[in-house]
């Protein structure tokens, strides 16, 4: 941080105190919550994220931990356009999902990714009726609820989930919280200087 003294139009003299642009592109103590960003611009709708989940996690016909919702077609400007929309686990920061379960199965890493301990699940669907988003489904091989957990076996060797790894236009971007923010920033900044 940086301090400047300016005149103010009342004849006042005031000192601003400036921040570093990295106070503006940082969230304090995020340094390590994962975030999953979707790129809708370059998504093309393809399901190559729902078939590398289904794939990677053994998950059945039914539950469906990451969905590609259609939006449209639409009249945009006398052109039909269809758009995507990705679901999965948000990882709330106060998940609706973890105070309801009666055996405490439904928990959360220290990184954020809130996650299904399978043994300890009964099945009893409270989770499911609390989550506001869909994102825990019932899984009927096992008679246990599942949920997306950013494959965090994968995470843990440093890999991205399936999901990400598998999109075919890369308009999935999984990582740091602080960086996503800056990209999205940067791109702000970009767009903004072509349409000058």
């Amino acid at each position: 941080m940086s301090e400047t003294t300016e005149q103010g139009s009342n004849g006042f003299e005031k000192t601003m105190t400036r921040q570093g642009r990295e106070s503006r592109v940082t969230l304090p103590g995020a340094s390590n919550r994962h975030v999953m960003f979707h790129d809708a611009e370059r998504c093309i709708g393809c399901f190559a994220c729902e078939i590398a989940c289904k794939l990677q996690n053994d998950v059945p016909v039914g539950p469906r931990l990451v969905r590609m919702i259609q939006v449209g077609p639409k009249d945009v400007g006398g052109r039909l356009q269809t758009s995507w929309v990705y679901m999965s686990c948000f990882h709330c920061e106060d998940a609706a999902c973890m105070p309801v379960c009666p055996t405490a199965a439904m928990r959360k890493r220290a990184d954020g990714i809130v996650y299904i301990d399978e043994p300890t699940c009964i099945g009893c669907k409270a989770c499911i009726a609390a989550c506001p988003w869909g994102a825990v489904q019932f899984n009927p091989r096992t008679n246990k609820v599942i949920k997306c957990d950013y494959c965090k076996d994968r995470i843990d060797e440093g890999l991205w989930p399936a999901c990400a790894t598998q999109c075919a236009t890369k308009c999935l971007f999984f990582g740091d919280i602080n960086e996503y923010t800056t990209m999205l920033r940067e791109r702000h900044a970009e767009r903004q200087v072509v349409m000058e």
